[in-house]
């Protein structure tokens, strides 16, 4: 990998790590059919652009979150633990074009329940700790590439009953400690296997936060108006495309 297309990947986990449309499915996606090396290591570390743009976009709500951390901390439990025990296996078994293209198809249910069910009636600070911790279960399951950690936790705050942008603002702060733990640990392991070289891996970093908090803020204001239908209809033409090329390649 070089470093312009490290920006590309940058760019891409950036534009799509907010928008509900998963960004490591399209990072595995952009590196298989355009050849780039790529891995779960370097993903995560650009990751960390996502979180400083979370910083920035949200710097008035800290506090906030702050106050909220013991909601946030059972919101981050189930994801924390899932990334620790099952890295390796997904690693292994997912990361392919095929498993993004059933992920992104599967995870537009939750999407589309919560669109159809949820009151979308509650704020951040009517959250239960009971309503936090099924939040984090959602989340956890986004290690799976093509499941997109803000579709799934969006769609599991509409379910709970949350407004579309609260949903949406809880959605980037829970998953904030997740992104900066992510992305310090994979650092380290780079660092660690001699497999760091700082201009590629700062330029993907800065890349993803200028389209990271681009954005975040295209979406908060979007979701305030519209609904997530927009996202399911591109996932699902997304995969269905996919899964075309799979079959045709055969």
């Amino acid at each position: 990998m070089d470093t312009f297309q490290a920006i590309l990947l940058g760019l891409l986990q950036g534009l799509t790590e907010f928008l509900p449309i998963s960004s490591t499915g399209h990072l595995v996606l952009f590196s298989n059919f355009f050849n780039i090396s790529s891995n779960l290591s370097f993903d995560a570390f650009i990751h960390l652009g996502s979180f400083l743009a979370i910083i920035i976009y949200f710097k008035k709500d800290l506090k906030e979150a702050w106050d909220l951390k013991s909601y946030i901390f059972l919101s981050i439990l189930p994801g924390g633990i899932a990334g620790l025990t099952l890295e390796h296996l997904i690693e292994s078994y997912f990361r392919t074009p095929l498993g993004v293209a059933f992920f992104l198809f599967i995870m537009t249910i939750p999407m589309y329940l919560g669109e159809k069910w949820g009151e979308k009636r509650l704020t951040i600070r009517e959250l239960s700790y009971g309503k936090a911790f099924l939040i984090g279960l959602a989340q956890a399951l986004a290690l799976l590439p093509g499941t997109s950690r803000s579709g799934i936790t969006i769609s599991a705050g509409l379910l709970l009953g949350l407004k579309r942008e609260e949903a949406a603002r809880y959605s980037f702060l829970a998953g904030a400690p997740l992104i900066l733990g992510a992305g310090l640990f994979e650092a380290l392991k780079l660092y660690k296997y001699n497999n760091f070289d700082l201009t590629i891996a700062f330029s993907g970093l800065i890349a993803s936060a200028i389209s990271s908090f681009l954005a975040i803020a295209f979406l908060i204001p979007f979701l305030k108006k519209h609904s997530l239908n927009l996202f399911i209809l591109y996932r699902l033409i997304l995969s269905l495309a996919i899964f075309l090329v799979i079959l045709l390649k055969f």
